[in-house]
């Protein structure tokens, strides 16, 4: 009837006595062919020897084991829900008390933002206040470190030229230090060709 073997899904469905459509030609094609007939017999011989094994329950714990060395991947919003779900109160008393802190903090908030934001005028005098005070605490920092690094004669002379001359004076410095590492360079290598 069928020119070719059966294929391994087809020996399964001889092996679990299926009864659906088309499984019929199967059983009458593995009795007709003998290369058919002897791999349904080794399936079969495979399969009761499995269902002979005793079946073994796995220790106490084995999954968690086991799941403990696989990695698993959580997506945002699983996670964003089990931290909410975590942080969330187990009693709906206690629900009702959190989700009214909550409320009262986020009124309070909300009414603090707007009450700055009206009042511009002084947000502009309080952050100019500070930033004046952080810009004169600053200076003075800078201005003692280079007292303290370069003495008052060099912090003098760059008061006097003011910060152009200092910009000028610091580019100098750069400029003669790196003639200065390339010419001791040029001797070295030039007295080492020569041995």
């Amino acid at each position: 009837m069928q020119h070719r073997h059966l294929l391994p899904n087809e020996i399964d469905l001889l092996l679990d006595e299926e009864t659906s459509f088309g499984v019929q030609p199967l059983r009458e094609h593995a009795r007709g062919c003998v290369e058919c007939a002897r791999r349904v017999s080794e399936a079969k011989h495979v399969t009761d020897a499995l269902s002979a094994l005793p079946q073994l329950a796995p220790q106490i714990g084995l999954p968690d084991r086991v799941m403990a060395q696989v990695p698993v991947f959580v997506p945002w919003h699983v996670a964003a829900g089990d931290a909410v779900r975590q942080w969330t109160p187990g009693t709906p008393l206690a629900r009702v008390a959190a989700a009214a802190i909550v409320a009262i903090a986020g009124v309070w908030v909300t009414t603090l933002t707007l009450w700055i934001a009206t009042r511009g005028d002084m947000l502009a005098v309080l952050t100019g206040v500070v930033g004046e005070g952080a810009r004169a605490a600053f200076s003075r920092v800078v201005g003692d470190l280079a007292l303290a690094f370069f003495g008052p004669q060099v912090v003098d002379a760059v008061q006097l030229v003011g910060p152009l001359g200092a910009a000028l004076a610091a580019a100098g410095f750069v400029i003669a230090s790196l003639a200065t590492v390339l010419g001791l360079r040029r001797i070295a290598t030039s007295g080492h060709t020569r041995s």
